[in-house]
């Protein structure tokens, strides 16, 4: 009992969408429409992508690749932008939570060799946003991304345009906030012993994650990713498979569920519907602020045929508090993992620091939409 009290404690999005799901079949009874709920084409997308990406992190490849990186430069500042670039690109190819768990232990390792913790909270926390606007420009960057590229069936060229515009916003505005910390020396006095680089898996597991790409692009069916990714890494790492998020998984399953069921239930989709035709931007946007950015996209897409302006919501959404994307408490339980008494700091800097990000997003949008 213990065990499964944990599960569900260290799983906690998990656990609310569930009960979220389990509230509504109250109101809507199990029937055969429950499966057309399940969206299977972007959960297998996300499995072949996190597995892959679980592969190449087993053998710390991104972590080897990132020390390089970081290694030509010698001053904290320098230093600071490596990491926060390294997390905002990071994002756009393995998403934005796989990007903080790979590069938030590397950020801990370079501040506290070169002992540099005064810089942590604020070096944690631009990570943490780099990797919510980094995952915008790609469908597979960010969860909600992928379900809403899939949703409407979006064309890249669509999708590039759509969310380049706050990219390119997030981008300068990460580096201004980066030249805050001084220049003084960085100098990392230890390496951290990865052991033997094997290049023949690197080399598999790049063609396995060129593979997933291909079935996000809609290049290649889905299904064989889901037969050749299990099989080839069942043999190559069967630890990879284990360390694959499937809570992250089931919360989408859940969320599909109390999605689908929400739009069944005529009051509510008369309320969605209503608020979404007055501004389906700024709705999303405070929608994510209290049922984080994931939820948001899947219930909200059920309520509007504006795409356009709910995949910039739920991306520019995920700034803003805590709970807004499932990224800002992976970081969150990072920080405190490592300084539990600075909780209170954290939180103080991280309102700051990510509500000026999101006011000042929503203005440009807005100046976008209605002045320019």
């Amino acid at each position: 009992m213990q065990k499964i009290l944990k599960f569900f404690k260290q799983n906690s999005m998990m656990t609310v969408a569930m009960f979220a799901a389990l509230v509504t079949v109250f109101f809507v009874p199990i029937d055969r429409r429950y499966l057309d709920y399940i969206d299977f084409k972007t959960l297998s997308c996300l499995f072949c992508v996190l597995a892959v990406v679980c592969a190449l992190k087993d053998i710390d490849f991104f972590y080897m690749l990132a020390r390089k990186i970081v290694e030509y430069f010698h001053t904290a500042r320098l230093c600071v932008l490596a990491l926060v670039y390294i997390t905002f690109i990071g994002s756009m190819l393995i998403a934005n939570d796989m990007a903080l768990l790979t590069f938030l232990p590397l950020g801990f390792y370079v501040l506290h060799s070169t002992h540099k913790e005064k810089y942590m909270a604020y070096v944690f926390i631009l990570q943490n946003i780099a990797a919510n606007p980094g995952g915008m420009l790609t469908p597979f960057g960010n969860p909600q991304n992928l379900y809403l590229y899939t949703r409407f069936q979006i064309s890249n060229g669509e999708f590039i345009r759509i969310m380049f515009p706050p990219f390119l916003l997030a981008v300068i505005m990460l580096t201004a906030c980066c030249l805050f910390v001084k220049g003084e020396p960085m100098i990392l006095s230890s390496a951290k012993n990865t052991g033997e680089h094997h290049r023949r898996k690197t080399v598999l597991y790049m063609a396995l994650f060129a593979l997933s790409i291909a079935i996000v692009f809609r290049s290649v069916p889905y299904w064989i990713g889901l037969v050749v990714i299990p099989v080839v890494l069942f043999f190559a790492d069967k630890r990879a498979l284990r360390m694959v998020d499937y809570p992250l998984l089931l919360t989408f399953v859940f969320f599909f569920i109390f999605a689908g069921n929400m739009a069944r239930i005529s009051a509510v989709r008369e309320f969605f519907g209503l608020l979404l035709s007055k501004n389906t931007l700024l709705f999303s946007v405070l929608s994510c602020q209290f049922i984080s950015n994931v939820p948001s996209a899947i219930l909200l897409s059920g309520f509007t045929s504006n795409y356009a302006d709910l995949l910039v919501g739920v991306n520019i959404g995920g700034v803003g508090t805590l709970i807004a994307s499932l990224a800002s408490l992976i970081t969150f339980r990072e920080y405190n993992r490592h300084n539990p008494g600075k909780m209170a700091y954290y939180i103080g800097l991280f309102s700051l620091l990510n509500f000026g990000f999101l006011f000042i997003m929503i203005g440009f949008e807005f100046l976008l939409r209605y002045v320019l």
